[in-house]
């Protein structure tokens, strides 16, 4: 984008909370006639990609409707079940979804599985345009030997599991072991450490599931490993979630100063941002901590650790092949520098004991239908600022668009571009020009395949309800986390 542009989407995110800042662009909007038909515009998922462009549409067109369609029977995808439950101020973004859901131009439409139960083609049939918004559902393979034993689990089900995914319920995790190694060095990793190390009691607070806090309680788990195949320089988390781990209450960092030598020297060269979380991270790592800290860390009952230059080589099996013993790593070393560098295997290995292995190595999307183009290689569907290639009036935004990387507030602005384009597209003419059924046609689709789609005020009872179990707690929620539950309770 030119630089005038990003000035304006970075000032049209952020001005119902703050004033423009000094020099930046005053926002424009496409002009449409409100005498003519309001277009009917389909989003496929509620999550923060779904809602923003949603927002989006419904504020830069005055008689746009938007229909959103989400598999689960709750909105707000990532933000509900993604985002740890003792961070509950990123979730307050879920109100600004309220509202926006709340709009008598908007519709909720959960319960319904696009490519399953509708066809994306009958999508189209009966929108002007329909936008693709429906994340990353997969988590990435380590593709490694004995990967599929017992105590092997990607971070994304056991984030779902603790968070109330309905689909990672039954996960169950045995934290009866000394030991967990977490393989990948991202926020997703830290978030999944410091649960593993949080006091229950502190948890107690949050939206965490009563079944995953009463696992949490039984937990055995003193020593966390965070492994990466690259450096110090590399790491994918951000200097919040370290500060915040290097804090964690009860327990101390293993840092090996060996793997910082001479970064201090490079340190100077690094953009601000990397800068100041290399050295945060040196710090931790080479300087002798103060009295008050050091007498923090001598009373921690628990420890986690990074481990560098490390690559996942093979899950080890315990005596009688029924659960991991341990991980094996290959020793790696840098080829390239900054955040470019790869690791290659120097030949060496190490075997580290754990009885706990959580691969947070990335998050994938799937294809969503045969008649949508996608990208396996780079898991997303193949696009222009948005436009789907070769398929006119289809869009995506989030993470199918650009794939998983990036917060909320990433995502935020690549949804306005998508929405963006699409009115850009309805203005010039290029979607189609009559009258489309939009919801009234695939009503009657889902009405006679036996679907039964909920809308945003039966969310609301559902949101009631969780939080009228939540209060006795002392909870601001408890996670409803069986379907056909939440049906009974809507009387379906």
């Amino acid at each position: 984008m030119a630089p005038r542009c990003w000035r304006w989407w970075h000032w049209s995110a952020w001005r119902r909370t703050r004033p423009p800042p000094a020099g930046s662009t005053p926002s424009f909007r496409l002009q449409f006639s409100t005498q003519e038909q309001g277009p009917q515009i389909c989003v496929v998922g509620s999550g923060p990609a779904g809602f923003y462009t949603t927002q989006h549409l419904l504020k830069h067109h005055p008689r746009a409707h938007v229909d959103i369609y989400e598999k689960q029977l709750v909105p707000f995808g990532l933000v509900r079940f993604g985002v740890a439950p003792d961070h509950p101020e990123v979730k307050n973004v879920i109100n600004t979804f309220t509202q926006t859901a709340r709009s008598d131009r908007c519709a909720f439409r959960g319960n319904v599985v696009v490519g399953r139960d509708v066809a994306v083609s009958e999508l189209q049939a009966a929108y002007h345009a329909v936008v693709l918004s429906y994340g990353a559902e997969d988590h990435q393979a380590l593709e490694i030997p004995g990967e599929e034993l017992p105590g092997v689990f990607s971070a994304r089900a056991f984030v779902g599991w603790y968070n109330g995914l309905p689909e990672n319920r039954e996960l169950a995790p045995d934290l009866s072991c000394d030991t967990a190694v977490i393989l990948g060095q991202g926020n997703v990793a830290l978030d999944v450490a410091r649960i593993l190390l949080t006091s229950p009691g502190h948890l107690e607070k949050t939206d965490i599931t009563e079944a995953a806090l009463g696992v949490l309680r039984q937990s055995r788990v003193k020593t966390v490993w965070i492994v990466g195949r690259r450096g110090p320089l590399q790491v994918a988390f951000t200097i919040k979630e370290l500060r915040e781990m290097i804090q964690l209450p009860g327990t101390g960092p293993m840092l090996d100063p060996a793997d910082f030598l001479g970064l201090q020297d490079r340190i100077k060269e690094l953009p601000r941002q990397r800068k100041r979380l290399t050295e945060l991270l040196l710090r931790t790592a080479t300087e002798k901590p103060g009295a008050e800290e050091a007498a923090r860390q001598a009373s921690a009952t628990r420890t986690w650790g990074l481990r560098f230059f490390r690559s996942p080589q093979q899950v080890l099996p315990s005596p009688d092949g029924r659960r991991v013993a341990g991980i094996r790593l290959a020793v790696t070393r840098l080829e390239g520098v900054g955040e470019a560098a790869r690791a290659a295997p120097t030949g060496d290995t190490e075997d580290l004991p754990c009885g706990l292995v959580l691969s947070s190595v990335g998050y994938k999307s799937r294809p969503i239908d045969p008649n949508v183009p996608f990208d396996p290689k780079l898991g997303v569907i193949p696009n222009m600022e948005g436009r789907v290639l070769g398929v006119p009036g289809l869009y995506c935004s989030g993470w199918v668009k650009r794939g998983p990387t990036g917060v909320i507030a990433t995502t935020m602005t690549d949804s306005f571009l998508t929405g963006q384009m699409l009115l850009q597209d309805l203005k010039a003419g290029l979607l189609p020009s009559g009258p489309r059924p939009g919801y009234a046609a695939i009503e009657a689709l889902l009405s006679g395949r036996g679907v039964q789609p909920v809308s945003f005020s039966d969310w609301e009872k559902l949101d009631a309800e969780e939080v009228s179990r939540g209060k006795g707690a002392g909870k601001p929620r408890e996670k409803l986390l069986d379907p056909q539950e939440m049906l009974r309770l809507l009387g379906r």
